[in-house]
């Protein structure tokens, strides 16, 4: 009889331990993904500035402009976790419109405003590609976790979701962008 409880309890404390187990992983994900979205609105909030130094060397190329705007406002105005990353990357595919427009005013590259924003712009990008591969990597462990026995076991129990989505470029993510200017 006296085993028997020891069993009971031992079952029951190691049971807990796989329901902990989740709950941490959910949280991790959690916290990755909110590192996310401090960079994209760091980058949101960048992005503006360095479009008026633009502007001002190329006037006529209102189009990279709204594409840019209309990005921003998308990403801005996003609510779920899906539509965020959906509108990361149409930012992403505005952004380089943007680059490859100003290869074309070598004296935009001089202008010092330029070379500031440029390189915060970098080092923004450089940090979101971190908190992206971090968010993806806590996902991983989390999909795997649920997914797994008895993990998937506490997940049901739990209601936790039976798994997150990752953090993935657009299909067109790999062309180049173009841009025309007639």
């Amino acid at each position: 009889m006296r085993v028997r409880k020891w069993t009971a309890f031992l079952v029951f404390a190691l049971a807990g331990c796989g329901y902990n187990r989740i709950v941490n992983e959910e949280q991790q994900v959690e916290a990755a993904w909110s590192q996310v979205e401090s960079q994209l609105q760091r980058r949101a909030d960048l992005i503006p500035n360095l479009v008026e130094v633009v502007k001002g060397y190329a006037k006529h190329e209102k189009g990279v402009f709204d594409d840019i705007a209309n990005a921003r406002a998308a990403m801005l105005g996003a609510s779920s976790r899906a539509d965020k990353i959906q509108a990361a990357n149409q930012f992403e595919g505005a952004i380089s419109k943007l680059m490859m427009l100003t290869e074309n005013y070598p004296q935009l590259k001089a202008d010092a405003n330029f070379a500031r924003l440029m390189d915060e712009l970098a080092g923004t990008e450089n940090r979101l590609a971190v908190a992206r591969n971090r968010y993806n990597e806590a996902v991983q462990q989390y999909n795997a976790d649920v997914r797994g026995i008895p993990g998937a076991w506490w997940a049901k129990i739990g209601g936790f979701p039976d798994h997150k989505d990752y953090f993935k470029a657009e299909a067109g993510a790999k062309a180049v962008p173009k841009v025309s200017f007639q």
